[in-house]
Formats: structure tokens, sequence, C-alpha cells
């Protein structure tokens, strides 16, 4: 009994679908609720798993080239920051150069100054020096004159005696210094 429900199972029934469909056991309502399933889980997947997945990778590649955008950015303020930077140090360079030629002249006119302040002094020692020097030239020579003066009265007395008298030995006296200071 079972060869004639395969047998009669294999005539053929004029619709070759229906035919090839029985001939393998496929049975229609669960091939439409197969393919209802499928189609369910293929729009739940591309709209719950494959959408996001999608959107997540655009993202991403928006954030890399605007990264990649920004990257190029700084590279370009940092030459330019560089450049801002050689430029100030070269100023300043400048500036520190002008500085130090200012205070070297500075330092020579002060250097002139304190040269001069030290010629003046020595020029006020050497003068006061001299005045020094000529005030006791002028006391020594009238300490002289008074030495010489009594050497003179007293070789005068010696010579003469007691026949000068104290006036006549001053006369003496102030006519030598005379004849001597002349």
């Amino acid at each position: 009994m079972n060869s004639l429900a395969l047998f009669a199972a294999a005539a053929p029934t004029g619709n070759p679908v229906g035919d090839i469909a029985q001939q393998f056991g496929v049975t229609w309502q669960l091939l439409i609720s197969q393919i209802i399933l499928f189609t369910i889980v293929a729009l739940a997947l591309k709209k719950f798993a494959y959408g996001p997945i999608l959107e997540m990778l655009e993202q991403r590649r928006t954030r890399i080239a605007e990264s990649l955008a920004n990257a190029d950015k700084i590279k370009i303020e940092l030459a330019k920051a560089q450049a801002t930077a050689q430029e100030v140090i070269g100023q300043a360079s400048a500036q520190a150069q002008k500085i130090i030629e200012e205070s070297r002249a500075a330092a020579a006119r002060v250097s002139e100054v304190e040269r001069q302040k030290a010629i003046a002094d020595a020029a006020n020692i050497i003068a006061k020096a001299k005045e020094s020097n000529d005030a006791e030239l002028a006391r020594m020579k009238g300490e002289l004159r008074q030495e010489f003066g009594r050497l003179v009265v007293q070789a005068a007395s010696r010579a003469t005696g007691d026949i000068l008298t104290a006036d006549q030995k001053g006369r003496l006296a102030d006519d030598a210094v005379r004849q001597l200071a002349a």
C-alpha cells in the first residue's frame, strides 16, 4: 500500500510546478509563512541592525574627515605660529641688540664723564698741592730770611763786637734780608 500511495502521489496532475513541489514535499502554507517570516526578519534587521550600523559608519566617516580637515588646519596654524614665534624672536633679538648698544654707549658716556671728573679732581689736587707747596715755600723763605738775618746779626756782632747798637744791628739785618730777597 505504501508503494501504491507513492505511485499515486507520483502521478502527474498537469501542473508542472505543483508536481515538482509535491514530489519534494513542499507544503504551500508552510512555504508562504516562512517567506513572510523571512521578509519580516529581513525588514527588522534592516531597520534595527543594518540601518544603525550604516548610520554609525557614516558618522565615523564624517568624524574622520573632520579630524583630517582639523589636522590640516592645525598644521597650517602651527606653521603660522612658528613663523610668528620666529618673527617675535627676531624682533626681541633686534631689540636686545639695540639695548646692548645703547647700554654700551651710555657706559661710554658715563665713563667719559667720570674720566673728566677724575681729570678735574686731579687738576684740583695738583692746584691745591701747588698752592700748598707755594705757601710752604713762602713760609720756608720767610723762616730762612729770619734765620739768615739772625745769622748776619750774630756774625756782625762777633765781627764788630759791641761797637754797633741794637738799632744799627736791626738795620743791618734788614738790609741783608732785602739784598738776599733781591
